[in-house]
């Protein structure tokens, strides 16, 4: 494993990893996340387990999470999110990226394995740093909290160190992160803006109508 501050140096030795389908454990602008390079046409929150891609597979190993369970993907800016959806992002909502929003949207790089319309948590985030590694990486990346399966989240560096160490490629430390809030989820998927999730960013309630 290897131990990396978050600065300038660490976004290539990041940008590598991902691109060679290793897991890494990387700062977000909520909290820590596991991340890996998504695969574009196995990424759909209602795929089945077989057809999910092997750092998909390799993420939910290591924490213990079930296969219907999707993971976020992060992009490096917010116009990427014309390349995985048709859908129309309201400008209220696409004036809050980059930033802690996610938003789930119909996915049209590929359907789910039975056939319906799949779909996609999306995220383009307010960390500089992160961007920059995404956009290095050349794709989306997965994102899903630090924590074994149904576990309290992880927010000490220390910790996350111990716990994950020796089952993770690279680990870049930003510090702790206690008090941090997870993003904010809103769903576009059925033609409504619904909020899943009250996060760090929060959603007017005139935003929250037929778009």
């Amino acid at each position: 494993m290897k131990y990396l501050k978050c600065d300038s140096e660490s976004v290539h030795v990041t940008a590598e990893a991902l691109k060679n389908q290793k897991i890494v454990i990387i700062p977000t602008d909520t909290v820590y996340g596991f991340s890996g390079i998504a695969d574009s046409a196995m990424t759909g929150v209602n795929d089945g387990a077989s057809h999910m891609s092997s750092t998909d597979a390799e993420i939910r190993r290591i924490k213990g999470r079930e296969a219907y369970k999707p993971f976020i993907q992060l992009i490096a800016a917010p116009e990427d999110i014309k390349l995985i959806t048709d859908d129309q992002i309201p400008d209220e909502l696409f004036s809050l990226w980059p930033g802690a929003l996610t938003i789930i949207v119909n996915d049209k790089r590929g359907g789910a394995a039975d056939g319906s319309r799949a779909t996609v948590a999306v995220r383009c985030p307010g960390d500089a740093w992160l961007r920059e590694v995404i956009r290095e990486t050349g794709a989306p990346i997965y994102s899903t909290s630090v924590n074994r399966s149904g576990k309290p989240v992880l927010t000490d560096i220390s910790d996350i160190v111990a716990e994950f160490g020796n089952e993770v490629e690279l680990i870049i430390d930003d510090g702790d992160k206690r008090n941090a809030l997870p993003s904010t989820i809103v769903s576009l998927a059925d033609g409504r803006c619904t909020v899943v999730r009250q996060g760090s960013v929060v959603v007017p309630p005139n935003h929250r109508d037929v778009f």
